[in-house]
């Protein structure tokens, strides 16, 4: 018997460390070839490390919570000297190379260019078998070959019908494989669990935003050169800060662990922001206290720091209710995503003139709508339709944005 020290690998992206988030082994377990035995998380992803041999766990060096360097020993085995000798000399720089399921989506089948991925004791089989292993499909993590890989190319190759790795493969050259792991990662899983968990319905109302349009290029004349321009956001803003007091159903965050409705006061506004990371939502707090120019500086302040990973963690969190847009790209209506675990989201869409009928008249009017999606657990239909209504009425009419509620 021998001893074999695995280390930390280098898991790429010029990680130097890496969090152990969960050890599926203790001492005195004997654990198998290409078993799972931990977990570990960088700042891009959680990933799971197999064994690189069998045999039975002497020590581990790092539990739950640790950060261990890259090429730090990680766990100590005991196994035959022939296991041992072969592992050191397969010693690979990158033995683990595909996110946890299911926070990655990875065709299982490719195989990145160059080295083959395998185990010591696969490539001794192979050797043994005479079997080059870049023929063999592997459907392990990153393409790497499993022990059931092997056998079953042995026997295929045995009855006759063998598909190697290259006529697995081919057609793929003109195929870009690009792993989700990141912000996009994180997004996708958030994405996914808001529309499998919340019952969204979305409520579209059109607005006249002819006014609205009037005052705002008015304000912009009245700019100092080289300032900013006024988007819609602000009015739009400061107009939910207006109306939401009648409806506070909707300035909700949901404590789902302990079932429990935040109703908020205050309106800490999520501006849905999207940068070359994917989108955040970075928050105005406390709109209802800001001036229209205090909530259109705060407006571009935190989204600049969003768009250039500057936003602190305080800055992307909190929101009660998010406001999205897609400025000349929002198109006729949309149905926003909600912001877990808020339960509204407002979304802006493009304004165009168009002819409208107005006292029996046509006339040519700037338009706009306006979606907005609510979680029917704790939303209903009548207070939703109530709160778009309520936000028309003031846009339509700007001079009530700035009128207070007393």
């Amino acid at each position: 018997m021998s001893r074999f020290t695995f280390k930390m690998p280098d898991l790429g992206e010029g990680t130097v460390e890496a969090e152990v988030v969960a050890v599926h082994v203790k001492a005195g377990d004997v654990v198998k070839e290409e078993q799972i035995i931990f977990d570990v998380m960088t700042e891009k992803a959680t990933v799971e490390v197999p064994s690189p041999v069998s045999g039975r766990v002497l020590s581990i060096a790092g539990k739950a919570g640790d950060s261990i360097p890259v090429g730090a020993d990680l766990i100590v085995f005991e196994t035959d000297a022939e296991q041992s000798q072969a592992a050191a000399i397969e010693a690979p720089a990158k033995s683990v190379e595909q996110v946890r399921k299911p926070e990655a989506v990875q065709d299982e089948s490719a195989r990145p260019s160059g080295r083959v991925m395998a185990s010591p004791a696969t490539r001794r089989r192979a050797r043994e078998a005479g079997v080059e292993l870049a023929q063999v499909p592997g459907t392990g993590p990153g393409g790497r070959i499993l022990r059931q890989d092997f056998d079953s190319f042995v026997e295929q190759r045995n009855s006759g019908s063998v598909q190697t790795a290259r006529d697995s493969n081919m057609g793929r050259a003109d195929i870009e494989e690009i792993p989700v792991i990141g912000i996009r990662r994180v997004i996708a899983q958030r994405m996914t669990q808001t529309v499998q968990t919340i019952p969204h319905f979305t409520y579209v109302e059109e607005i006249d935003v002819t006014e609205l349009e009037t005052l705002r290029l008015h304000l912009n004349s009245k700019l100092a050169n080289g300032a900013p321009s006024y988007t819609y956001l602000p009015f739009f803003a400061l107009a939910l800060a207006r109306v939401l007091p009648d409806y506070p159903q909707c300035n909700v965050r949901y404590d789902s662990e302990r079932n429990v409705l935040l109703r908020h006061r205050a309106l800490h506004l999520g501006i849905a922001t999207q940068t070359n990371d994917g989108l955040k939502v970075p928050v105005v707090r406390n709109v209802e206290r800001r001036s229209l120019s205090g909530i259109a500086s705060e407006i571009r302040r935190v989204s600049e720091a969003a768009r250039t990973n500057k936003a602190t963690r305080e800055e992307l969190s909190g929101s009660t209710l998010t406001l999205t847009s897609l400025g000349k790209l929002g198109g006729i209506a949309s149905t926003p995503i909600i912001n877990a675990p808020e339960v509204a989201i407002i979304g802006v869409n493009k304004a165009v003139e168009r002819p409208v009928v107005m006292r029996g008249v046509v006339a040519v009017r700037r338009m706009m709508n306006v979606s907005g999606s609510f979680d029917h657990r704790f939303v209903d239909g009548h207070d939703a339709a109530s709160l778009i209504q309520a936000l028309k009425e003031c846009l339509e009419h700007p001079a009530t944005i700035f009128m207070s509620n007393g």
